[in-house]
């Protein structure tokens, strides 16, 4: 089959690999010529474990290549972005997208988004290309009689960073159609890669299954989060109330961190709000919690700098997780960048997974990218902020003299002993 990925960035590009790694003829198209140009030398524009081995082997057999104009193709996958502006999505891209490959569309094609998007998005693409090209019919929301030339679906993508080609292999697939007959057209095409089930539905209940997803997930850290800060007023160890909290059969706290980070959790739920706005009431309120989890570190932080008439700050980790180089809405980054705010404080940045500091740390003289060595021989407050592996290998006891905010549990040294049996 003939493929079209629109979009090659986080998801487009792994996807477009995978499947030229399947046999089939995959065209990338990106509007970015820099990305077209780095994909059709072989060269990923982003870290990710395999994709550079995948994507050189799709490029130099021929079946994946990058352009900047449309084409002819089987199948269009959209994978761009849907950003949040104003606690909204952003849906300018996919749209965009849209109204870029409606030229291109004929009779037998498929048409499947990816992006992440609110209930109502597929619609919105079958009312696009219904304006753009009257010559051909589209289907309607579950109306299984409409004899349609061209099918839609939302198919969300479920991949981790630093995880990806695993995960787009074997995670199970939700198929969203506007028809089933539309879910079924484009559940042959996961089938050709997907090792786990696909499951077909319609396009309502996959937007929304994908948004709830991280909505799960986004509610239970904000409970982590909000327990820690309850901590931090009792002046009681949050990761031993974890621990032992989590010896009860049916209770998993999780993790509590410096806040919620990544393209998915820290946005996804917002577009769950803007769709009820009056009814996501828990979904909000955990918004607000994990948003805020970053300024209550940086008020930690700020305390202790007070301590000291020219403070310097080392923060370990500045990534959205551990063990990526992916930045995108990190609160580790956003308290750095607070930090290095602060009157006469050096702030000393140890991030294993770059080789420079983002444009938004770079600007400020009174930062530095260092070794985690040099951080912590300068350093009078030291901040770990991400729980990366090599972080993970440092002795906790050569920063016994140093003023420790730890958001991250590697150090915590409380334990609950058990009574052993008489």
């Amino acid at each position: 089959m003939k493929i079209c990925t629109v979009g090659l960035g986080y998801i487009g590009l792994p996807t477009a690999a995978m499947l030229a790694s399947r046999g089939h003829e995959v065209i990338g198209l990106d509007v970015n010529e820099t990305v077209v140009d780095a994909v059709n030398a072989g060269q990923a524009h982003f870290q990710e474990p395999d994709l550079q081995m995948l994507l050189s082997a799709a490029v130099d057999t021929g079946r994946l290549r990058a352009t900047t104009t449309p084409e002819a193709a089987d199948y269009f996958v959209i994978a761009v972005p849907t950003p949040m502006v104003n606690e909204g999505p952003d849906m300018a891209f996919v749209e965009a997208a849209a109204r870029t490959i409606a030229p291109v569309l004929a009779k037998g094609n498929v048409v499947i988004l990816e992006s992440t998007s609110p209930v109502g998005s597929t619609e919105r693409l079958a009312a696009i290309f219904a304006e753009e090209r009257p010559d051909l019919m589209f289907p309607r929301y579950r109306d299984e009689d409409r004899v349609a030339d061209v099918a839609l679906c939302h198919c969300p993508e479920r991949i981790l960073p630093g995880q990806m080609l695993r995960e787009l292999v074997s995670n199970d697939r939700i198929i969203g159609g506007l028809t089933m007959d539309c879910a079924q057209k484009a559940a042959r095409l996961y089938q050709t890669f997907v090792m786990g089930t696909c499951y077909v539905t319609d396009s309502r209940v996959a937007e929304l299954c994908k948004l709830s997803e991280n909505a799960y997930r986004d509610v239970n850290i904000a409970f982590a989060n909000e327990l820690s800060i309850i901590c931090d007023k009792l002046g009681t160890d949050v990761w031993q109330v974890r621990e032992l909290a989590n010896q009860h059969p049916r209770v998993n706290i999780l993790m509590p961190g410096a806040g919620v980070g990544g393209h998915c959790i820290a946005v996804d739920p917002w577009f769950i709000v803007s769709s009820a706005p009056d009814e996501a009431r828990l979904i909000r309120t955990a918004r607000i919690v994990n948003d805020d989890k970053p300024h209550r570190v940086v008020e930690q932080i700020r305390v202790l700098a007070d301590r000291f008439k020219v403070p310097t700050i080392a923060c370990y980790g500045i990534t959205y997780k551990p063990d990526v180089d992916d930045v995108r809405e990190s609160p580790a980054l956003e308290i750095v960048e607070q930090i290095a705010g602060i009157e006469g404080a050096q702030v000393l940045v140890v991030e294993p997974n770059l080789s420079a500091l983002p444009a938004s740390l770079a600007k400020h003289p009174n930062v530095r990218l260092v070794s985690s060595d040099e951080a912590r021989e300068a350093a009078d407050i030291v901040t770990f902020l991400v729980g990366h592996r090599q972080f993970k290998r440092l002795e906790g006891d050569s920063y016994l003299s140093k003023a420790v905010v730890d958001t991250t549990g590697m150090f915590s040294t409380r334990k609950a002993r058990a009574v052993e049996r008489d």
